[in-house]
Parts: C-alpha cells; sequence; structure tokens
C-alpha cells in the first residue's frame, strides 16, 4: 500500500477543497470599469502543458533546400508539403524554419516580435553528448521516455530525490512576499493538480475550467447557512496538527472563492468576445486565465502563475490527424489570450510558454505515428520575449547522426529544461542568489539565461 504523507494529504486535499468551495461575494460587480493597474510591476507565468509528448519534428519544421529534403526523407507519410507550412521569418535573414499549418494564428504573434522558438529542450541531469551517453560516461535523468517520469522532470527540474515540487511552485516560495495581503494564492491550475505549481512552503489553488468555483446551490439560503456551519467547524478541534492543517486549506480555499467565482462566472469581462465560437478545453481555460488577469486589481496581485494544459499529443497512432486537430484548437487558443493581454495592456508583463512530456521520434512506426523522444521544440510568447527568434540549436536531422540517442531520431537534448525555467523565473524576479533554490540542477550548465526574455 502506498503511503500518503501529510504533505502530500494536504496539498490533494487543498485541491479537493478548492474545487468544493464557496462563493457569496454578491457585493463585488464585475465590470470593464473596475481600476486596472496598466502594466506597472505585475508580472504573470502561464504555463500550457501539452499532455502526452508533442511531436515537435512536425511542429517547427526545416524549409528549405537540404534540410527539407531530410526532414521529408525520414517523416515519409508523416511529411507536411512544403507549401502548406508557415514560414517563420527572423528577425534578419530570410524563413529557414517553418510552423505547422494549424499553427498559423500564431503568425501574426511572431511577426509582431513577441514569440520566440526554444530548439530541442529536454531534462538533462548534465550536458550530454551522443559519446558520452553510449559509453554510460555521463549522470542521465531518470525515466527517460516514461510519460509519468519526464512529465516530474519537465515540471519539476532537478535531482529526483528533490522532486516533491515543481519549479513555478519554488518561485513561489521565493516571491510570495511580493503578493502582500492578496486575497487568493499566487500559483492558480485550471488544468487539476499537478507538480509545476507545488511549492515547498507555500500552496497553489485548483480551479474548474468551466462552471462555478463554490458550494453546489451556493446562492441559495439553505447554502449560505451551511457555508457558516462548515466555517465554524473548522475552528472546532484544532489541537491535532493533521487536523488544524488540513482545516487551514479548506478555510483557504472557501475565503478565495469569495473573490474567485464572481470572476470567472462573470459575462461582463471586457475580453470574453475574443474566444468568441472557441467550444474546447484549452479555450476555456485560458479564457478563465485572462479573466484572472484581468482582475488583478481585485485580486491584489503583483505576480501570478497559471498552469493549463492540453490532453491527447501521444500520438502512436494517426498522428497527422490528431496533431491537426489538438493544433486546430491550441493555435486559435493562443491567439486569443495574446489578443486579450493586449487588450488588457500587459502584453509586456505576461509571458506564455509551452512544456510536453518529451518530444517524438523522427523516424514514424508501423501504426502512422510516432514513439517516445527525448528533446523537443518550444515557443515562449508576450511582449517582453526577444521575439522572431531562435534560441538554441536545431538538430541534425539525421538517423543514428550525432543528436539521436538511437537509430529513430529521438533527439538529445543542447538545451536544458533547467535553462528555460532559469530564464523564465529570471524575468519574473527570482534573484540569481535564489535560482539554485528553484532550479537546483542549473550549476552543471553554463549559461543560466537563455537570453529570451528582455
Amino acid at each position: 500500500m502506498a503511503i500518503l504523507t501529510r504533505r502530500d494529504f494536504l496539498r490533494k486535499l487543498g485541491a479537493v477543497g478548492a474545487l468544493g468551495a464557496l462563493s457569496s461575494l454578491d457585493s463585488l460587480i464585475f465590470s470593464g470599469t473596475l481600476a486596472q493597474a496598466a502594466g506597472g510591476d505585475y508580472r504573470a507565468l502561464v504555463c500550457v502543458f501539452l499532455t502526452g509528448g508533442n511531436d515537435c519534428n512536425n511542429t517547427v519544421v526545416p524549409l528549405l533546400g537540404n534540410d527539407y529534403a531530410a526532414y521529408s526523407a525520414i517523416r515519409g507519410g508523416l511529411t507536411i508539403p512544403a507549401q502548406d507550412l508557415v514560414p517563420l521569418s527572423p528577425a534578419t535573414g530570410n524563413a529557414v524554419y517553418a510552423l505547422h499549418p494549424q499553427l498559423a494564428p500564431l503568425k501574426d504573434i511572431w511577426d509582431g516580435g513577441a514569440m520566440a522558438t526554444v530548439f530541442n529542450v529536454g531534462p538533462l541531469a548534465e550536458p550530454t553528448t551522443k559519446a558520452a551517453y553510449n559509453t554510460g560516461r555521463v549522470l542521465l535523468p531518470d525515466g527517460l521516455f516514461s510519460h509519468s517520469d519526464q512529465k516530474t522532470l519537465w515540471q519539476g527540474t532537478g535531482p529526483r530525490s528533490m522532486l516533491r515540487s515543481g519549479w513555478g511552485g519554488r518561485i513561489v516560495d521565493r516571491l510570495n512576499a511580493m503578493n502582500g495581503a492578496a486575497s487568493i494564492p499566487m500559483a492558480i491550475s485550471v488544468a487539476g493538480d499537478n507538480l509545476y505549481i507545488t511549492g515547498n512552503i507555500t500552496n497553489a489553488i485548483v480551479i474548474p475550467p468551466t462552471g462555478s468555483f463554490s458550494l453546489l446551490g451556493a446562492n441559495n439560503t439553505p447554502a449560505i447557512f451551511a457555508r457558516h456551519a462548515v466555517a465554524q467547524l473548522l475552528t472546532i478541534d484544532r489541537e491535532a496538527t493533521l487536523v488544524k492543517s488540513a482545516g487551514d486549506v479548506i478555510a483557504r480555499a472557501l475565503a478565495s472563492s469569495e473573490i474567485i467565482n464572481p470572476l470567472i462566472t462573470s459575462s461582463s469581462s471586457t475580453i470574453q468576445n475574443l474566444f468568441e465560437g472557441q467550444d474546447n478545453s484549452i479555450a476555456k481555460q485560458l479564457l478563465l486565465v485572462a479573466k484572472l488577469i484581468e482582475a488583478r486589481t481585485v485580486i491584489g496581485a503583483r505576480r501570478q502563475i497559471f498552469f493549463v494544459a492540453l490532453d491527447g499529443f501521444d500520438t502512436h497512432v494517426n498522428q497527422l490527424v490528431t496533431q491537426s486537430q489538438l493544433f486546430a484548437q491550441l493555435g486559435p487558443a493562443l491567439r486569443a489570450f495574446y489578443d486579450a493581454t493586449t487588450q488588457l495592456g500587459v502584453a509586456p508583463n505576461v509571458t506564455t510558454f509551452t512544456l510536453s512530456d518529451f518530444g517524438r521520434t523522427m523516424q514514424p512506426n508501423t501504426g502512422g505515428g510516432t514513439d517516445h523522444g527525448w528533446g523537443s521544440h518550444h515557443f515562449v510568447m508576450g511582449g517582453a520575449v526577444r521575439g522572431r527568434q531562435f534560441y538554441g540549436r536545431y538538430p541534425v536531422l539525421a538517423l543514428d547522426g550525432p543528436d539521436d540517442v538511437g537509430e529513430e531520431g529521438c533527439w538529445i537534448p543542447t538545451v536544458s529544461v533547467d535553462q528555460y525555467a532559469a530564464t523564465l523565473a529570471a524575468w519574473f524576479g527570482v534573484s540569481t542568489s535564489d535560482m539554485p533554490l528553484v532550479v537546483p540542477n542549473i550549476g552543471r550548465f553554463a549559461g543560466a539565461n537563455l537570453g529570451f526574455m528582455t
């Protein structure tokens, strides 16, 4: 039987308690006339997790000459025709890489200088070459090619023995005081409980992407009495440490819902129309995040961290269709979200970035899909991004080549998750001295900052 530690119990209880919390802030009227701080010292990180392991090889594709020929020769039936790709013109020079056609809504963001691509990122215990990998002369991350292990490393980073928290949660641990008396936690998930927002000394909150954030029937009289009864019960029998801690978690969830529920259920948001016609999970999650950013002064937040997710990227079969369908949701949702931050005047203050379990093999399998890989390409989006640029190094597209850990195009990362996380954390406000507390493994890599943030 697995042993549930006190800390794990409280963390999971917090997620459940948050989902069942009550809102009765009837006097709060949410409208576009609420006083909003346009920019200022406010900053937000929005993590978009592509669950299942997105195939990066058909996300950012080499566009020209020999590179495209190498791509199509290996991809075979998964090749995207060159004429369908969306060229990414860099700040200087000609377009060498292109986007998947269903990500075309992101092109204007790229062209406007607010989006960048980071090539071949992945979990590393230390810098790794193929020769060192083959001879066993290098420390390797635990559980390579395993969904659960790699999700843990992407969201947590650092030695396996220390991964009881995520790097988003550890950022909150260091900067929580910046939010002063904010009415809700700094870290918020709209995609369930996860490691990324879990801190060592701070609490996050999990809210549903749709519906209300309250006890059932919260607006009727019996439920209001029930809320008061629950609040009274939480003051009783607090001698036991576990009981007291559990009660505190529920009390915080109740208090947070007093603020959150009117904000997420309101139809008066000034940016809601930007998501019109997008009736899918990722759009609903990002709309909710946009509403909470819109209400940042009501919340009293100078810093916020959000986690959203889109599932379905474990494409062992039928990948062309599946990935196209997922990107047809992701592209418009990210574009609407960026437009929302622009309309709110906080585009330079909000940075959105992608993570995923891992990349996938370059060579297709027999089911019209791809298998688990390692390194992957990711997007960073926002007004503070040094955009229209590519960071890191695109892998050499050769089976059993210098970047292939085997013979199927499984790319050895040339940028560590630690460097990716540290770059975002530094922009968010984490000091150089605190960085090893947020990204414990960063000292193993030359260059803690990849330079893609201003």
